[in-house]
């Protein structure tokens, strides 16, 4: 597809219908993430009911089960920075509450748990392919349908509701190859064969450039883990062979750190503000605090296969200083 956020507008568009949801039934979903994330479920007539993170900043189970209500349909789980958090405890709560299951794992391409690839416990998987993303295509998503019927669908309203792609009306044979019918009113959701072909040649280097990725943050774990009283690592659990997308910290002094590490010549980001912030979530703040407090402490760190380990050094350096400065 041309992106994964029309992945994820299109998975709740399909499962609406297939399950003939109302207006306004309920999806459960994370606050910190993205906004294309949360904006598939308004777009879809639903409505996102927020639950909190764990450690994991991932969807915190217990959290999600409280949130549970008659008019709960489905959750949706974000993969965040490539960390896959307790999904399999998310899978059982889907499974024993009868709820729709559809995975954001934007951030997830090559990541492992206990040497499978997590998501097909789900309804719809979504991957995203954007530049900054661990296999890069430009910019290009995936989504992936656990029913045969719901990709056949995903197909024709991809590219117009046309039942017959164009590679299909060149190929086949007979005097009418060019007739097709238009079984939907769909979008010009499709990716390309650029992007594609560009997709295939990085899929090869993936498990590979992920290696290197999980290199960079031992190395920044190695350096932040004598200053844990200053400086809070993100939890990965055991079984997860994360992407490692992201390499996330949580310090008191946010902003502050940042303005510092900027005047450094070292420039992290923010991933994500909580969504509850938003003008059109605001209906949900407080009711996550976990994500309202990451949303004001958390800080991405460079994380790119260029980096050497002197590099992650020297931004280990500037974060140690600078918070030892502040005491």
């Amino acid at each position: 597809m041309s992106s994964a956020t029309v992945g994820l507008n299109l998975a709740f568009e399909l499962l609406k219908e297939e399950y003939g949801w109302a207006h306004d039934d309920e999806v459960i979903t994370t606050p910190l993430t993205f906004i294309s994330t949360n904006h598939a479920i308004l777009l879809a007539g639903l409505k996102a009911v927020f639950a909190d993170v764990d450690d994991t900043l991932c969807l915190a189970p217990d959290d999600v089960e409280k949130r549970i209500t008659p008019r709960t349909r489905a959750v949706l789980y974000v993969g965040l920075g490539g960390n896959a958090g307790y999904f399999d405890r998310i899978v059982a709560l889907c499974k024993k509450n009868n709820l729709r299951l559809v995975l954001d794992a934007a951030h997830m391409a090559g990541t492992r748990v206990n040497g499978e690839i997590p998501g097909k416990e789900a309804d719809v998987v979504v991957y995203s392919f954007q530049a900054v993303k661990n296999l890069p295509t430009a910019d290009s998503g995936m989504i992936c349908c656990r029913e045969g019927e719901f990709d056949s669908i995903a197909r024709k309203k991809t590219w117009l509701g046309i039942n017959k792609d164009t590679f299909t009306r060149s190929s086949e044979g007979g005097t009418y190859k060019w007739r097709y019918d238009v079984e939907y009113v769909g979008y010009k959701y499709h990716g390309n064969s650029i992007m594609a072909a560009i997709g295939l040649t990085q899929l090869k280097h993936l498990d590979r450039d992920n290696a290197y990725r999980r290199t960079l943050a031992a190395w920044y774990t190695q350096g932040f883990l004598p200053h844990s009283h200053k400086i809070k690592l993100i939890h990965v659990p055991d079984g997860c062979e994360s992407s490692r997308h992201l390499f996330q910290i949580l310090v008191e002094d946010r902003d502050g750190l940042m303005t510092a590490l900027n005047q450094a010549e070292i420039y992290p980001g923010v991933h994500y503000v909580d969504n509850t912030q938003y003008s059109m979530y605001a209906y949900a703040q407080g009711q996550c605090p976990n994500a309202e407090y990451v949303s004001n402490h958390v800080l991405s760190l460079p994380m790119h296969l260029r980096l050497s380990a002197h590099d992650v050094q020297t931004v280990i350096h500037a974060v140690i200083y600078y918070l030892k400065g502040s005491e």
